[in-house]
C-alpha cells in the first residue's frame, strides 16, 4: 500500500538500479521504467550490450537516455552510484555469484532467476541478512506473487491450507523434450524459430521442472511444504479450487493443511478446462467458525461446498511488468517480496530417460532430466542433486528412468562457487530439514 505515493516523494532522489541480464524477462521491466517516478536505471550487464540496447530501443526508450551497458557485471555490482541489483540472466550458477558480490558490495538483491532461489535461497537470504542488505524473489513472477496471498491470508487471521500455481498438464509432458515441446504447444519449429523462442526454456515450463522449482521456492519463503509424493497436478477451474484444496479425508486433494500445489488447465482427457488459472496463482484459506463461514456466504465468497473453504486468486502475473513492485518494496520499506525462511523443499533432478556413464546433463527443459518437487529432508536423506546444479556434469552411475540423480551419481566440480554454497546450506539447514517431518 501507497508505494506510488512514496516513489513520487523520491523523484528528486530516486531509487538507484542495476541490471544483470537484459533478456525478455528484464526487457519487460525495462519497458515499465521510464513510466515510474522515484526509479533510476543506473547501468545494464549483459554478455551481449548490442542485443540490451536493442532491447531498450524495442521498448521504447531513447536512445539518449539509454543508460551504459557492458558486459562487466562486477563493475555493476561495485558501483557506488547503485543501491539495487536485478539478476536476470536466468543461469543460476552465474546468479548466486552475482548475488553474493552485490552482498558484499552492499546493495540489495532481486533474484529474478528462481532456479538460484530454488537451490540455495535459504544461504542468499542468510548472506544478505549478515551483510545488511535485502535479498527477495521478484514481484511479477509467480512465486512472489503467491507468498503475497499468502501473506494476505495469514495477516488477515485465515489459516492456509494451501496455495500455488496453474499450468498446463499431463503425465506424458514429464518426457518432453526441446525437440516435442512445440507439438504441445500447438506451434510446428518453423513458427517457433520466427517467433526466436527457446525449445528449452519453453520445456522447462512444459515438463513441470518450473513448476516445482516455483513451488519449492514459495515452501522456503512461507513455511508452506510439498506433499511427500510432489505435486499431484488435480485438474479444475478457478471455482472448483477451493473443493480441491482441502484434505482428502473432506473430500479434496491435499495431504495435508499447508500445502503447496499446482492446478492442471487440463482435464486428463486434455480437454481444456473453462475458467481455467493456468497463467495465475491462488492461495487457499479457511473459515474457522460458523460466523466467518456466515460472511463467506453473505458476501458471495465462491467456496467449497461445506462452506468452510475459499479461495482468492490473480489469474495471470504480468512477469517482468511487475518487478517494479519488488524495487518499490526493497529500496522504500527495507522489505522483500518474499524471501526464503527455511530449507523445507527442493527440486531435485529426475533422470527424464535411462541415463548412462560418460553422459553429460543438461539441465532444466533438456533432454535428460526433470525437476520434481520433494520435502528437503527427503532430498537430504537420499543425497539428491538439485535440478539447478544439474547442468554440465558428466554421469558416472547408470540412473533408471524416473529416479533421482543423486552427487554421487555425477562428477561435480566442487569449486564452483554455487556447488559450494549449496553444500554449506546443507550443513547449516541440514538438521531442521532433516527433523522437520
Amino acid at each position: 500500500m501507497n508505494l506510488y505515493a512514496k516513489l513520487l516523494e523520491r523523484r528528486d532522489n530516486p531509487l538507484r538500479v542495476g541490471l544483470i541480464g537484459a533478456g525478455k524477462f528484464a526487457t519487460m521491466y525495462l519497458a515499465q521504467v521510464p513510466k515510474t517516478p522515484g526509479v533510476k536505471l543506473v547501468a545494464i550487464a549483459d554478455l551481449n550490450p548490442a542485443n540490451a540496447r536493442e532491447n531498450l530501443k524495442r521498448v521504447g526508450w531513447d536512445e539518449a537516455h539509454i543508460p551504459p551497458i557492458a558486459e562487466d557485471w562486477n563493475k555493476l555490482v561495485s558501483n557506488p552510484q547503485i543501491d539495487i541489483v536485478i539478476e536476470a540472466t536466468g543461469n543460476p550458477v552465474a546468479a548466486v555469484d552475482h548475488a553474493l558480490e552485490a552482498f558484499r558490495h552492499g546493495k540489495h538483491v532481486i533474484m529474478v532467476t528462481v532456479e538460484a532461489d530454488c537451490f540455495c535461497g535459504p544461504m542468499l537470504a542468510r548472506k544478505a541478512k549478515a551483510a545488511g542488505v535485502v535479498y527477495s524473489l521478484a514481484y511479477g513472477d509467480q512465486p512472489a506473487l503467491i507468498c503475497d496471498l499468502v501473506d494476505w491470508a495469514r495477516a488477515a487471521g485465515f489459516p492456509v491450507v494451501a496455495a500455488g500455481r496453474g499450468h498446463k498438464w499431463q503425465p506424458h509432458f514429464a518426457q518432453s523434450t526441446p525437440e516435442t515441446v512445440w507439438g504441445y504447444y500447438g506451434l510446428t519449429p518453423e513458427q517457433a524459430k520466427l517467433g526466436g523462442l527457446n525449445p528449452k526454456m519453453f520445456n522447462s515450463f512444459l515438463d513441470g521442472s518450473k513448476p516445482a522449482i516455483e513451488t519449492s521456492a514459495v515452501c522456503n519463503a512461507t513455511g508452506l511444504t510439498p506433499a511427500p509424493g510432489g505435486l499431484a497436478y488435480p485438474a479444475g477451474s478457478v471455482d472448483q479450487i477451493p473443493n480441491l484444496m482441502r484434505p482428502r479425508a473432506e473430500g479434496g486433494v491435499l495431504h495435508h493443511k499447508g500445502q503447496v500445489e499446482v492446478v492442471s488447465s487440463l482435464q486428463p482427457d486434455g480437454t481444456p478446462i473453462a475458467y481455467d488459472i493456468r497463467f495465475g496463482v491462488w492461495v487457499a484459506f479457511e473459515g474457522e467458525t460458523d460466523y466467518i463461514r456466515r460472511c463467506f456466504a453473505e458476501y458471495g465468497v465462491k467456496t467449497d461446498d461445506s462452506g468452510r473453504y475459499a479461495c482468492l486468486y490473480k489469474r495471470w502475473h504480468l512477469i517482468g511488468l511487475e518487478v517494479g513492485i519488488s524495487v518499490a518494496s526493497v529500496g522504500l520499506r527495507g522489505e522483500s517480496t518474499g524471501c526464503a525462511t527455511g530449507f523445507r523443499a527442493d527440486a531435485v533432478a529426475t533422470a527424464k530417460r535411462a541415463l548412462k556413464p560418460g553422459e553429460l546433463l543438461d539441465g532444466e527443459g533438456g533432454y535428460t532430466v526433470v525437476g520434481k518437487l520433494m520435502p528437503a529432508q527427503e532430498s537430504l536423506a537420499q543425497g539428491c542433486l538439485p535440478l539447478g546444479l544439474a547442468h554440465g556434469w558428466k554421469v558416472l552411475k547408470p540412473v533408471a528412468a524416473g529416479q533421482p540423480v543423486r552427487w554421487s551419481d555425477v562428477a561435480v566440480d566442487a569449486n564452483v562457487g554455487a556447488v559450494r554454497l549449496r553444500r554449506e546450506m546443507e550443513q547449516v539447514f541440514g538438521y531442521a530439514a532433516r527433523n522437520a517431518a
